[in-house]
């Protein structure tokens, strides 16, 4: 998980995630490997794409340009690419506190997201751009290192509010996309939602877990960590089937949104 992390080519961060996750699965790895590492504080990336605060992204243009569909299709790869290395880090990290069936779900997260980037990079390049071409949001790992020595926080605001927000805004996407005409890009998108449904589900049940172990109310002390980590407002569209499905009802944002 370590030397995953600690990847920066695209490609080879892939494949080497995706090697992780297979030896897990057959039982393959060494114990240090497996979740008693000390894990970095920051992954390798490659220099490109250059990040940047939210506020210095450059604006889409015109909608459905060739230039725009470039945009979101980096964007989105963007955060997936990121998210290979969340889940990495949230098994390395916390699996030896939290146990074997935890550790698995988690690479069994960042296999996705790596599949993910991979579908997305290749859409890319479809439109003749790549991985790299443009600038990118540079505070999506903030909230790794704020929850780097807390599990509860990390699972509360990882899975739950961000990968989340994926389940509420992805269907807009789609529907934006279907517009284009873009069928090969609505069923990459389609496969993405389903997949971060369980992700979701993954992040939800061991937050659950561990609130049982701490004699806690998950829902209030999802809020209670939310207010206490979370920089920003969850704010709607929600998209309320999916997150029931991935076991966040809609009463966990009673009283704060």
């Amino acid at each position: 998980m370590r030397a995953a992390l600690l990847t920066a080519d695209p490609l080879a961060k892939v494949m080497a995630t995706r090697s992780v996750a297979r030896r897990w699965r057959l039982a393959r790895l060494q114990p240090c490997s497996s979740g008693t590492c000390v894990m970095p504080d920051q992954p390798a990336w490659p220099d490109q794409p250059e990040l940047v605060a939210p506020r210095q992204l450059p604006r889409r243009g015109k909608a459905g340009s060739p230039a725009t569909r470039i945009a979101l299709w980096h964007s989105l790869a963007h955060i997936e690419f990121v998210a290979i290395d969340l889940a990495l880090d949230m098994a390395g990290r916390f699996g030896t506190q939290m146990g074997p069936d935890f550790t698995g779900d988690f690479l069994a997260v960042a296999a996705d997201e790596a599949m993910h980037f991979s579908l997305l990079a290749r859409k890319l390049t479809t439109l003749g751009s790549f991985y790299g071409a443009l600038p990118a949001h540079g505070g999506l790992w903030q909230a790794a290192c704020d929850t780097r020595h807390d599990v509860a926080a990390r699972l509360a605001i990882v899975p739950m509010v961000l990968e989340a927000r994926g389940l509420d805004i992805t269907p807009q996407t789609i529907r934006t996309v279907e517009a284009q005409g873009d069928r090969h890009g609505v069923r990459i998108l389609e496969r993405i939602l389903a997949d971060e449904i369980r992700h979701v589900r993954f992040g939800t049940l061991h937050f659950t877990d561990w609130c049982k172990t701490q004699n806690l109310v998950p829902q209030h002390e999802w809020q209670l960590l939310l207010k206490r980590h979370f920089r920003g407002a969850l704010k709607p569209p929600f998209n309320s089937s999916a997150r029931k499905s991935a076991g966040l009802p809609r009463s966990y944002l009673d009283g704060i949104v």
